[in-house]
């Protein structure tokens, strides 16, 4: 079986490729920059590598990679649709957006998984701003669930943030991932696991190209892996 590793294919495989250019959701306050929570800390460094001292700052962390997550997956389907690959749109649609809810909703298995497809991606089609600011923020909410994992439920910082449902953005990003992620969770494990076997294939691809180029510039032979 061969895999294409050509621009438009990786742009099938890894949605954040068709991102290079997002300086719009860098300035938008969905990422957590509102400032209606005031922080102590210097914005930067409550982005992308924030003290974890109470729920609070978990919850903090939950809603900017939940409304991270919505804007990739949104972007992303928007994107291939008009690629003309509406299944494939769906598909990565459904595995970033319900990924957003279980980092909303502390899954250490949504965090981790959105990570790791992130690396993936910038080992396939290369580093960019946008991917590593991305990746910073999806290792900032998994270090945030990790850390929250470990603390004693009746323990003072484990006692949940307050979940507000005054207008439309509270509903969105506080109210509809407590309802959704508990009836998703066991089928987002199988269609995450379907994305990610999707995703090793391309990288597979994408490896064995290096190495061909690679061997051709040696004078060796095609190599298979």
């Amino acid at each position: 079986m061969r895999f294409s590793t050509s621009p438009a294919a990786t742009l099938q495989i890894f949605p954040s490729t068709a991102c290079e250019n997002w300086d719009l959701i860098l300035r938008m306050q969905t990422l957590g920059l509102s400032d209606s929570m005031p922080r102590s800390e210097s914005r930067l460094k409550s982005l992308f590598w924030p003290s974890i001292q109470s729920s609070s700052d978990v919850d903090y962390l939950g809603a900017q990679g939940y409304w991270v997550c919505a804007i990739i997956a949104v972007l992303s389907f928007v994107v291939l649709v008009i690629s003309s690959h509406p299944f494939l749109g769906a598909l990565v649609f459904l595995v970033f957006y319900l990924g957003g809810v279980g980092v909303r909703e502390r899954s250490r298995y949504a965090a981790g998984c959105l990570l790791v497809l992130y690396v993936m991606d910038m080992l396939v089609s290369g580093p960019s701003i946008i991917k590593v600011l991305f990746a910073a923020l999806l290792l900032a909410n998994f270090r945030a669930i990790w850390i929250a994992s470990h603390w004693k439920p009746d323990s003072e910082e484990a006692v949940p943030a307050p979940r507000w449902s005054e207008n439309w953005s509270d509903k969105f990003a506080d109210q509809l991932p407590m309802w959704l992620w508990p009836k998703v969770r066991v089928a987002y494990y199988f269609l995450s696991a379907s994305y990610f076997l999707l995703a090793a294939l391309g990288l597979a691809a994408s490896f064995s190209t290096l190495l061909n180029q690679f061997a051709s510039c040696l004078g060796i032979g095609r190599v298979r892996l």
